[in-house]
C-alpha cells in the first residue's frame, strides 16, 4: 500500500513492500510532527482547548496572548478513556466499577431545578424530550419525556456512528478498485461506497480515497502489461434501491451511490448545501477517464455501466481513511453524505441490502445488540434528513454512555468526533466565549424546520463526564430554539 498523489492506494506489483516501508517511515514522521504541532492531548481533548476555556474564567487560566482566531483547533481524534477512574464513596482505590454513589455526585434535585424552567421556554416548541445521565455509573440525573420517540434531525448521526463502528470496527477502510473487464482492453471502476473519494489532487476535506492516485496506479499497471488504450466501465451496483433520498433532490445530500467523488459537489466546498451532481457515478467515471488520459492511457468512447466479475483481482485500489476518521468527520461537520454511506456500510456488514430499507433494518438491530433500548425507534435514513426518523433522548444518552465505556473502545470516535463548543464544527460559534460550557462540551446539533435538538457530553465542575440529550418539536424559530438548547447544555455543565 502506498500513499501517492494524496490518497491511499493498493498496487499488486513487484516490490510493493519497499513502497510500504518508505510510506510507513514517512507517515510516522509526519504523524509525530503533526501531533507535536497540534499540542498535547488529554483524554480526547487538546490541552490547548482546555487551557483556552480555562482562560475565560474569572479565576485565571493559561495565557494565550500569542493565539490567533484563524488557528482554531480541529476535531479531536479517537482517544482512549474520556475520564480516568472516578473514586467511589468509601473506596480509596481511585477507580470506579460503574456502580454506587460517587464522591461529589451531582445533586439531581438542583439539576432539575435548573433545567425545568429552561425547558419551559416557549422557543423550544410544544414537545420536548430530555435526558441527563452520569456516564460512569449510568445513573439518571434528570429526565423529562426521555422515552418519547421524537424526530431527532441530525442527532440521529450519533446512532449512525455507533452502529457502523459496532458493525465494522474503527480501523475498517472502504475500497474503490479497478478490475479487468469481460473483454480485452476493458477495465471497470468499481465503487465500494467510499464517501471520502475525491478526484482532486488536494481534497478540501482532507485525506481520503483518491481517484488521482488510483489513476496513476492503474496507468502504471496497464503500461506494465503493454496496454495504453482501454474502454472504461463503472460498477456502482453495491448499493440498491432508490438513489434519491425520500425527501427528493436536496442541496444537503447527493444522490446516494456506491461511486461518488467529492460528494457530487461541483466546487471546492466540503460541507454545507450546494447543488449536486444528478448522476454522481457517471460523473466520477468521467473524471477517472480524464485522469487516465493525463497519465498516457487513452479511454475510447464514453464510460458505461458494467458489472465487475465476482472475485476479479484488482489492477489497483484506493482506500478511505479508517472508519473512525470518517465518523469523526461526519459528526464534526454534520456531513449527510458520509452519514448515508456509513449507514449502508452497516447494512452490508449485517447482510441487509445497501438501501434505505436495509439501513432501517440494520441500524436498529445493531444498536439493540449493544444493549440499548430501541423501543419506538425508527431509522429511515442515516443522516436525519427524514422526518420519519424517531429516537428518544434516553436512547441518545445511552449510546453516548456506551461510547464512554472503557469496555467499548471501538465506539470512542462517537465522542471524539462531536464538535467542541466554541471551537469546532457546528458548535464553533455556540456556547463560546465566557460560557461555562466552552471547551468542555461536545455535542451533535440537529436542525429541521420546526425541529431542533442537541445531544452530547460535558465535563462538570467535579470532572465527571455527563451525557445529555434535548429534543424539541414544533419550534417557531430556529435561532431562539438553538439559544434555548445552549442554555440547557450550559446548565448541565454547571451541575455539581
Amino acid at each position: 500500500m502506498c500513499d501517492r498523489e494524496r490518497g491511499w492506494s493498493e498496487v499488486p506489483l513487484v516490490k510493493t513492500w519497499q513502497l510500504i516501508a518508505v510510506s510507513a517511515v514517512a507517515g510516522l514522521a509526519l504523524s509525530a510532527a503533526t501531533v507535536a504541532a497540534a499540542g498535547p492531548w488529554d483524554s480526547g481533548q487538546r490541552k490547548a482547548e482546555r487551557d483556552k476555556a480555562a482562560s475565560w474564567g474569572r479565576t485565571g487560566g493559561a495565557d494565550h496572548g500569542g493565539g490567533t482566531a484563524a488557528a482554531l483547533p480541529q476535531a479531536a481524534p479517537s482517544a482512549p478513556g474520556v475520564l480516568v477512574g472516578v473514586r467511589l464513596a468509601g473506596d480509596g482505590s481511585g477507580s470506579g466499577s460503574g456502580t454506587g454513589d460517587q464522591a461529589g455526585a451531582v445533586d439531581s434535585g438542583a439539576l432539575a431545578a435548573a433545567l425545568r424552567p429552561l425547558l419551559a421556554d416557549p422557543a423550544l416548541g410544544t414537545a420536548r424530550g430530555a435526558s441527563v445521565i452520569d456516564t460512569a455509573t449510568g445513573k439518571v440525573l434528570f429526565e423529562a419525556g426521555a422515552r418519547d420517540a421524537m424526530t431527532p434531525a441530525s442527532t440521529v448521526k450519533i446512532a449512525t456512528a455507533a452502529a457502523s463502528l459496532a458493525a465494522l470496527g474503527p480501523e475498517h477502510r472502504i475500497r474503490t478498485t479497478v478490475t479487468p473487464g469481460a473483454g480485452p482492453g476493458q477495465i471497470i471502476l468499481v465503487g465500494g461506497g467510499d464517501p471520502s473519494l475525491t478526484a482532486k489532487k488536494k481534497a478540501p476535506a482532507g485525506s481520503g480515497g483518491s481517484l488521482v492516485a488510483l489513476a496513476a496506479d492503474t496507468a502504471q499497471a496497464l503500461k506494465a502489461a503493454g496496454t495504453d488504450s482501454v474502454a472504461l466501465g463503472y460498477d456502482d451496483s453495491l448499493y440498491t434501491g432508490p438513489v434519491l433520498h425520500p425527501i427528493g433532490e436536496n442541496p444537503n445530500l447527493a444522490p446516494v451511490t456506491a461511486l461518488t467523488a467529492d460528494e457530487g459537489r461541483p466546487d471546492e466546498s466540503f460541507s454545507g448545501p450546494v447543488k449536486r451532481s444528478q448522476d454522481p457515478s457517471r460523473d466520477t467515471a468521467r473524471a477517472f477517464a480524464a485522469l487516465l488520459k493525463e497519465r498516457g492511457v487513452k479511454v475510447t468512447g464514453e464510460p458505461a455501466r458494467a458489472k465487475a466479475a465476482t472475485g476479479a483481482v484488482p489492477l489497483a485500489a484506493t482506500l478511505s481513511p479508517p472508519l473512525a476518521g470518517l465518523v469523526e468527520r461526519m459528526l464534526t461537520h454534520s456531513d449527510n453524505d458520509i452519514a448515508e454511506a456509513l449507514a449502508r456500510q452497516t447494512a452490508l456488514a449485517s447482510g441487509a441490502p445497501a438501501s434505505f430499507d436495509g439501513v432501517a433494518q440494520a441500524t436498529g438491530a445493531k444498536l439493540a445488540a449493544l444493549g440499548v433500548d430501541t423501543a419506538g425507534s425508527r431509522f429511515a435514513d442515516g443522516s436525519g434528513l427524514n422526518r420519519a426518523d424517531k429516537v428518544s433522548a434516553g436512547l441518545l444518552t445511552a449510546l453516548l454512555a456506551k461510547a464512554a465505556d472503557p469496555q467499548r473502545p471501538e465506539l470512542r470516535p462517537v465522542l471524539t468526533g462531536l464538535p467542541v463548543a466554541g471551537f469546532t464544527g457546528t458548535l464553533r460559534t455556540r456556547n463560546s466565549g465566557e460560557s461555562p460550557a466552552a471547551g468542555l462540551l461536545r455535542a451533535k446539533t440537529g436542525t429541521l424546520s420546526g425541529v431542533n435538538s442537541l445531544a452530547g457530553t460535558v465535563v462538570d465542575p467535579t470532572g465527571r463526564l455527563l451525557a445529555f440529550a434535548f429534543l424539541t418539536a414544533n419550534t417557531p424559530d430556529p435561532g431562539p430554539a438553538e439559544k434555548g438548547l445552549d442554555k440547557l447544555a450550559a446548565a448541565v455543565a454547571k451541575a455539581s
